[in-house]
């Protein structure tokens, strides 16, 4: 079975298909339910099983008793760790608010999610953990503060976790997109663009090497691969899928 958090739309949404789509159980968690519905029906179409549970990732409560609903049905193979929001704003500019409420989702919510689930996997024979980082929390982003600090917690945190429970059999990566296609980015440029929402979508995608933005499906068949077992010689790495950006710029 897999658990994907923050399964609702965009990657989350991809990731929950394309998992379906290769005869995995799906568990959807996600703190809005038409999205999270709307989830489960994607993978109703595509012949695939999947069950909601609403839940806040920032509370340890709510994930632990999640979690402990999910282990009385079956065991957790795979633990999708998607959940998150982005930020704009430099250091200046980003309020304690702004990046506690960062730092809370992309944080710690990745946090329980793993808190939760590894004494599970270990105590079944292993498993895998991927987590969702970005090329922020390597890379030098203007106005991302809050943002690129939160996703070099998530590699940070992938690389420690992969190393102590080598013994374990449980394996833990990340994956690092560059600018993916989302309907968070339509609702960037409509809310800070109107009227221009074409020329600035085509702006950003051309500011990738490769002249485009990536697509969901593209990060789901990576996250598809590196949760097989054809990638059980892959632990503690942070791939980055990022059409160029940090080998072909300049």
């Amino acid at each position: 079975m897999a658990v994907v958090t923050g399964a609702g739309s965009g990657i989350g949404q991809a990731i929950a298909r394309r998992f379906a789509a290769n005869g995995a159980a799906i568990r959807i968690i996600d703190i809005n339910s038409s999205q999270a519905e709307s989830t489960a029906k994607l993978v109703a179409d595509t012949g695939g099983e999947s069950a909601v549970h609403i839940c806040d990732v920032t509370d340890q409560r709510q994930v632990r008793e999640t979690f402990e609903k999910i282990f009385s049905e079956s065991r957790i193979d795979i633990l999708v760790n998607n959940a998150g929001i982005s930020h704009i704003g430099t250091v200046e500019t980003t309020t304690e608010e702004d990046f506690d409420r960062v730092f809370r989702i992309n944080v710690k919510g990745i946090y329980h999610g793993i808190h939760a689930s590894i004494g599970h996997m270990k105590a079944n024979g292993g498993g895998v953990i991927l987590n969702m980082a970005s090329i922020a929390g390597s890379a030098a982003l203007a106005d991302r503060f809050a943002y690129s600090m939160s996703k070099g917690a998530v590699i940070a945190m992938t690389l420690s976790v992969a190393k102590d429970y080598l013994q374990h059999n449980i394996r833990c990566n990340c994956i690092s997109p560059a600018r993916v296609h989302t309907p968070f980015v339509d609702d960037y440029l409509r809310k800070n663009y109107p009227g221009r929402e074409k020329e600035m979508y085509d702006k950003l995608a051309k500011s990738q090497p490769i002249g485009r933005m990536g697509r969901p499906d593209e990060v789901a068949w990576l996250a598809l691969y590196l949760c097989s077992d054809e990638a059980s010689f892959i632990t503690g790495v942070d791939y980055p899928l990022d059409g160029g950006f940090f080998n072909l710029r300049g």
